[in-house]
């Protein structure tokens, strides 16, 4: 998958994803509508895909910045890698959580960057991306809120 730009219209097909997934999920409007601007939203838009392991799959530009990686290396990434490995065992059990309620708010979790700086999100919303069909097609995470550890 190709950064998000005005040539591939801002990834469109998986920001539309993002959008409609989260007003379908969670019942609201999401903050912004357009791929351009959740691309450049301030605040961190993420999802990965159904993977065993899932690789992610999107991240706003406030996203890389705060996860310290390019579009490229973001994309190949594993999403468990987003958290140290002491606590990936609380974010499994966050996803557990998410997926038997059907979506998450005000989750908040360690986290760290790929130059190894941590920090913490708060205010977190998780869901599941579902496509026109209902199938699931991944998991997404925002928020705005984060401080540095």
């Amino acid at each position: 998958m190709k950064e998000p730009s005005a040539a591939n219209a801002f990834q469109a097909e998986q920001a539309r994803l993002i959008v409609t997934s989260y007003q379908q999920v969670v019942g609201e409007t999401f903050p912004v509508a357009e791929a351009e601007e959740l691309y450049h939203a301030p605040f961190a838009v993420l999802s990965h895909n159904t993977d065993a392991d899932p690789i992610l799959t999107y991240g706003n530009l406030f996203a890389q910045e705060l996860f310290e990686v390019c579009w490229g290396d973001l994309v190949t990434m594993h999403s468990k890698n987003t958290a140290e490995q002491i606590h990936r065992n609380e974010r499994n059990r966050m996803f557990e959580t998410m997926r038997l309620q059907g979506y998450i708010r005000n989750y908040q979790g360690v986290r760290i960057s790929a130059l190894g700086k941590r920090f913490e999100i708060q205010n977190a919303t998780i869901w599941p991306l579902l496509d026109t069909e209902g199938k699931k097609q991944g998991e997404a995470a925002f928020f705005a809120d984060f401080h540095r550890l």
